[in-house]
């Protein structure tokens, strides 16, 4: 089992920064894709960003394509979110979580772990 702890959200104005980190630990051997989902009140949970674990590539939503950036680093078993250029509809909970298939990455059915979740908060 994946255990997957979010840190680094918070209150930024719009056009801020910030940069979120996912502690990952347990049996991460058949991982194959670390993600990033988010949540805003009444709406879906989407798919913000993905890394493929092995061979490090990286898929974005278009709507945080060129401000977002997934990125890994396998020494201190974590992933990262860095977030530029926010802007208050980026405002939701946002969510780390492990796949051990290759396939949809933006679809939540197809993660099988999750953490508790961050929260960030953009205002204008």
């Amino acid at each position: 089992q994946v255990q997957l702890v979010e840190s680094g959200g918070g209150s930024v104005q719009a056009g801020g920064s910030l940069r979120l980190s996912c502690a990952v630990s347990g049996y991460t051997y058949n991982t194959k894709k670390m993600l990033w989902f988010r949540q805003a009140p009444g709406k879906e949970r989407e798919g913000v960003a993905a890394l493929l674990t092995t061979i490090g590539h990286t898929y974005y939503a278009d709507s945080v394509k060129g401000r977002f950036t997934i990125s890994q680093d396998n020494a201190n078993k974590s992933v990262y979110l860095q977030m530029d250029s926010l802007k208050p509809e980026d405002t939701a909970m946002y969510y780390c979580a492990a796949s051990r298939t290759m396939l949809r990455w933006d679809r939540p059915e197809y993660a099988d772990n999750w953490g508790q979740g961050t929260q960030v908060t953009v205002s204008s």
